[in-house]
C-alpha cells in the first residue's frame, strides 16, 4: 500500500515563567494513498473529450455558415446568425440531460436537437456547394454529427436505467417538489401583490345608510313625529325641553320649525286626525336604539317612577315590551348613577 506524509498542527499548552499558553504545534502523520479511480478518469476524460468536439463542431459549423450568409448581409450579422444553429441543437442537448431520469421528457428534446443538427448540416453543405467544394462542405458537416454522435453515446451512458415502478415512484416525488416549488413562487407573488394594493392611497369609506341625510320631506315628517311624541308623553313641556328630548334622542331638526310645531300643537290639542288603526303616537326610536339605552335617557330627564319608566318605554319600542325585564334595567341604572 502507497502511503504519504501529511503535516498538520494541532494546539498543545506551553507554559514560560509560570503563564500557560495553547499554541500552534506542527507533527507529520503517515496516511495511506487511495488507488486511483480509473472510472472515474475515463468519465471524467471522455465528458472533456465530447465537450472539446462540440466546441470544434461549432466553430467549423459558425465559420462556414457565417461566410455563407455574408453574401446576403454584413459579415458580423451573418456571423452571429451562424451561431444561432450552433446553439440550438447544443441547447437541447443540455435539456436532453437534463431529463436523462425521464425519457418521456427527455424525447422532445432529443428530437428537436436531431432537427436543429440537420438545418445545421444542411447549411454547412450549402455553403460547400456554391463553393464549388461539396465534398468540404459534406465534411465540415459531419463534424457537426460526430460531435452530436459522442454526446449521444456519452450522455446515453450516464443515463442510469430504472424499471417502471422506480420511475413512477420518482415522478411522484418530483411532482410533489414541483408543487412545493410552485406554491412558494405563487405565495411570493401573492405578498408582492399586497404590499403594491397597501401602498395604493386608500378611497373614502362610503358613508353607511344611517348616517346619509335624509331627504327633506322625510325629515320634515319624522321631526313632525317626534314632536308629537315627546308632547304626547309631556304635555306641558316648553319648546326647550321638546329640543333637548329630541338632542336625547339625536334626530336632526331646524329649531324655528319645531318651537312653530309646539306653539300649533298647544294651540289645537292633542292631533287625533290619523286613520290608522293604531292612533297613538309615540316618539320614534334611533336605529340601534335599545331599551337600555331609552331607560337611561328617560331617566335622565327625570323620569324616575316605575310606571313613568315603563310607559315612555313602551311608547318608544312598543306594547310588547317586557315589563320586569324594564324594571330590572331600571333599577340597575338607578344603583348605577347613585354609586
Amino acid at each position: 500500500m502507497k502511503t504519504r506524509v501529511e503535516t498538520r498542527t494541532r494546539q498543545v499548552l506551553h507554559t514560560i515563567d509560570g503563564i500557560p499558553e495553547l499554541v500552534d504545534d506542527e507533527y507529520d502523520v503517515i496516511v495511506p494513498v487511495p488507488p486511483r479511480d480509473w472510472d472515474h478518469i475515463v468519465i471524467t476524460s471522455v465528458l472533456g473529450i465530447a465537450g472539446a468536439m462540440v466546441a470544434i463542431s461549432v466553430v467549423w459549423s459558425t465559420a462556414s455558415i457565417g461566410d455563407f450568409l455574408a453574401r446576403a448581409v454584413v459579415a458580423p450579422i451573418a456571423y452571429l446568425g451562424a451561431v444561432a444553429f450552433g446553439l440550438a441543437w447544443i441547447s437541447c442537448m443540455a435539456l436532453e440531460w437534463h431529463a436523462r431520469y425521464d425519457p418521456a421528457r427527455a424525447r422532445l428534446p432529443c428530437t428537436a436537437g436531431n432537427i436543429a443538427l440537420l438545418i445545421e448540416m444542411g447549411a454547412v453543405c450549402a455553403h460547400g456547394s456554391v463553393e464549388d467544394s461539396l465534398a468540404v462542405g459534406v465534411a465540415g458537416a459531419v463534424i457537426s454529427a460526430v460531435a452530436k454522435g459522442m454526446w449521444t453515446v456519452t450522455l446515453e451512458h450516464q443515463a442510469r436505467p430504472m424499471s417502471p415502478l422506480t420511475q413512477k415512484w420518482f415522478l411522484k416525488r418530483e411532482e410533489q417538489m414541483t408543487a412545493r416549488i410552485a406554491l412558494a413562487a405563487r405565495q411570493r407573488q401573492l405578498d408582492r401583490t399586497e404590499q403594491h394594493a397597501a401602498a395604493l392611497p386608500q378611497p373614502a369609506a362610503a358613508e353607511e345608510p344611517a348616517d346619509r341625510a335624509p331627504a327633506p320631506g322625510r325629515a320634515a315628517g319624522t321631526v313632525r313625529s317626534a314632536v308629537r311624541a315627546v308632547l304626547s308623553t309631556t304635555p306641558d313641556a316648553s319648546a326647550d325641553d321638546v329640543l333637548d328630548r329630541l338632542d336625547d334622542l339625536g334626530i336632526d331638526y331646524d329649531e324655528r320649525t319645531v318651537r312653530t310645531l309646539v306653539d300649533s300643537a298647544k294651540d289645537t290639542g292633542p292631533d287625533t286626525t290619523d286613520s290608522r288603526s293604531d292612533t297613538t303616537l309615540r316618539p320614534i326610536s334611533p336605529p340601534g336604539q335599545t331599551v337600555t339605552d331609552t331607560i337611561r335617557t328617560a331617566l335622565s330627564s327625570g323620569f324616575e317612577d316605575k310606571a313613568a319608566v315603563l310607559s315612555y318605554v313602551q311608547k318608544i319600542h312598543g306594547p310588547d315590551v317586557d315589563p320586569d325585564n324594564v324594571r330590572r334595567i331600571r333599577s340597575r341604572e338607578m344603583a348605577r348613577r347613585t354609586a
